[in-house]
């Protein structure tokens, strides 16, 4: 696996969770979140005063491709949004491919799936998706 620029969440899910139940009451259901709305959301859970910023893999799952590479090159950083968009949806799914959108999207948060950008992703994680619509 690559080094990426910060250290994953220890709980992808459950971040993902929290970061979007914050972008959701704060800014209403969005398909996409600006990068600074992300940070401003991952500032406002426990995540944010873990000591680590976590707000990198967020952006790659909140906000839209475009939007996560401006923000990464105005700060002069080098960030891959496919494969940390690939790696935090692993998280979700576990290593058993027992991936339940109904599970995420039926939450008390009730967030719009749309944020996945499944036809964006499809081809760079083509065999994450292969394995699990067999």
């Amino acid at each position: 696996m690559k080094d990426f620029c910060t250290p994953l969440p220890e709980n992808k899910k459950q971040y993902i969770k929290d970061i979007g139940t914050v972008l959701v009451n704060d800014y209403g259901k969005k398909d996409f979140y600006k990068p600074e709305d992300v940070k401003k959301a991952n500032q406002k859970t426990s995540w944010g005063s873990s000591g680590t910023d976590f707000s990198c893999w967020s952006m790659s799952v909140f906000s839209s491709h475009e939007d996560f590479d401006a923000y990464h090159n105005s700060k002069g950083e080098v960030c891959d949004y496919v494969e940390m968009k690939q790696t935090m949806l692993e998280g979700i799914s576990g290593n058993n491919f027992d991936f339940s959108f109904l599970e995420f999207t039926d939450s008390d948060i009730n967030i719009d799936s749309s944020w996945l950008d499944l036809g964006e992703i499809f081809g760079a994680i083509g065999d994450f998706f292969s394995a699990f619509l067999d």
